[in-house]
């Protein structure tokens, strides 16, 4: 990892040259380094294993450029990089890429200038622990959810009492997997409206987990997240090993509407998947998000709060600017079931300012409503991981908090559900009939169970369900949000879902795969 001072300086030399170049009417330099460590973890109690396989690093840096051009019939604006060197030569080759692949843009305003008023906020947030971690200290990160896993399966009475004996425990069939994730980002940005440079860092520690009861065809998972070490524990490993054994014995559930209480991660890969890009102002720009022309309306139930914060300390995604070099801040999205605001960057905000068709697409003028529509969320995310060096900025959430406007705990949720689904892990899930139209698919395929008569019932059998629903009518079916929050995420992001568990009253699910028990009585082909 290069040092901030190292990428401090390469940006400041980058532009005092690239200014002075006859063409240039704007540039930005954006210098990157990031570390991506990983701990895969793959156990298997009934076939020869390793426990902790490839821990492994990967590390990336470069330079960016973004500028705009004079040219006779116009300004055009371009983006180059080069990877492996932030050298003045390196700034150079950048540039040129940025020159070839110019074009004219008339949305284009102008490259980010600095809020007036408004500073940062988080300014040394990261762990250093993290940046300096040793390869055993990796190592060993990588071995705590799987010590917490094979501490709750060799203590289960539900366990033992299936294999009759300790000795044939692994006759079951137990497998643990997943893998430790961490993330070292260190940023220098710079340009012709911000001629001081600012540096940030950051870091994010990432814990997913699956544990498995194989021959009892049952699942279960458990996540982490964090920017420090402090704080990593064997408890995502015991999480999914629980809900694992919990699974055990699953049962159909017939097609039809029910009350549902939707766990932490199926709330967030229905938010992040389904209607978070909805609430940003680029989707909303082009006229294909779910909720076109209701900015001020109510599109949710009353219960419901959503809101986007980069600047919170302690949080796994928090940054203190973004990588427009602009400071970070609350973006509010639905407040108490209204559309309120959406995520956004710089092009993106000045764009929509200078639109025509602005109201038709969000509903009012938007000048009358900046803070809402302000360039916070101005991130180079890429799958993976990392503020990338080779990407412009997009826009992207942080932190995204879900709150309920009267929250309860857990077993209130069951009790106003009543007789219903607990809906825990889902995936596949994915948009249908277009964006706009927020109508959704999505499988069950784990940490899920029947509600009667209020309390946990039946576990679901996992692959045999599947939800076909629209997001905007599950909004609007809130009962009730619980007041337990905790980091539900996608694999190796940097946007991280902080949500509790939601109840809803009416969500249409559908039985899937039948022709398994048919054709293996079991519901799994033999081995």
């Amino acid at each position: 990892m290069l040092s901030t001072g190292i990428l401090r300086r390469a940006a400041q030399e980058a532009l005092d040259h690239l200014k002075t170049q006859p063409d240039v009417e704007e540039v930005e330099v954006f210098v990157a380094s990031n570390g991506s460590l990983f701990a895969r973890i793959s156990y298997t109690s009934h076939i020869p294993s390793n426990g902790l396989e490839e821990p492994k690093s990967l590390e990336s840096y470069g330079i960016g450029v973004r500028a705009t051009f004079k040219r006779p019939d116009g300004v055009y604006t371009g983006f180059g990089a080069e990877p492996s060197d932030i050298s003045l030569e390196g700034a150079r080759h950048a540039l040129q890429k940025a020159r070839h692949s110019a074009v004219r843009d008339p949305d284009f305003v102008s490259l980010p200038k600095p809020p007036g008023g408004v500073r940062r906020k988080p300014a040394r947030y990261h762990d250093p622990a993290v940046m300096r971690i040793t390869d055993g200290e990796l190592v060993r990160a990588g071995w705590m959810p799987l010590e917490g896993a094979l501490e709750v399966f060799e203590s289960s009475e539900e366990l033992l009492l299936a294999a009759e004996s300790p000795e044939r425990l692994r006759d079951l069939g137990l497998i643990f997997g997943g893998d430790v994730t961490m993330l070292q980002e260190q940023i220098a940005v710079c340009s012709t409206h911000f001629p001081h440079v600012q540096t940030d860092e950051s870091t994010v520690v990432l814990v997913f987990t699956t544990a498995m009861v194989e021959s009892k065809d049952a699942k279960g998972t458990g996540f982490w997240a964090g920017s420090h070490l402090k704080g990593l524990s064997a408890d995502a490993g015991r999480q999914a090993a629980r809900n694992a054994i919990a699974s055990i014995g699953g049962v159909r559930v017939p097609t039809g509407r029910y009350r549902v209480v939707l766990g932490r991660q199926a709330v967030m890969d229905i938010l992040n998947l389904i209607l978070l890009p909805g609430l940003t102002l680029d989707t909303l720009y082009a006229g294909a998000s779910p909720f076109q022309g209701a900015f001020t309306q109510q599109v949710a139930s009353p219960l419901l709060n959503i809101y986007d914060d980069a600047s919170l300390p302690g949080l796994a995604g928090s940054k203190g600017i973004t990588c427009e070099g602009l400071p970070t801040g609350r973006v509010d999205l639905i407040k108490q079931g209204r559309f309120v605001g959406a995520l956004s960057n710089y092009y993106t905000t000045q764009r929509i300012l200078h639109d025509p068709k602005a109201k038709e697409k969000l509903g009012v003028d938007p000048a009358r409503f900046l803070e809402a529509i302000a360039p916070r969320n101005g991130f180079r995310f890429l799958r993976g991981g990392g503020r990338q060096f080779d990407s412009p900025p997009g826009v992207f959430g942080t932190n995204i908090i879900v709150e309920g406007a009267d929250p309860c705990s857990h077993e209130e949720l069951l009790r106003r559900v009543g007789n219903g689904l607990y809906i825990g892990r889902i995936w596949y899930t994915y948009p249908i009939n277009g964006m706009a139209a927020a109508d959704f698919t999505s499988t069950v395929i784990g940490d899920s169970f029947l509600i009667e008569n209020g309390h946990p019932g039946k576990p679901i059998r996992a692959n045999a369900l599947r939800i076909d629903d629209n997001a905007k009518r599950l909004l609007n079916n809130i009962l009730a949000v619980g007041d337990d929050a905790r980091a539900s995420l996608m694999w190796a992001g940097d946007s991280i879902v902080y949500t509790p568990e939601v109840a809803v009253s009416d969500l249409h699910v559908q039985e899937i795969a039948g022709y398994m028990e048919s054709v293996y009585p079991t519901g799994q082909p033999p081995m």
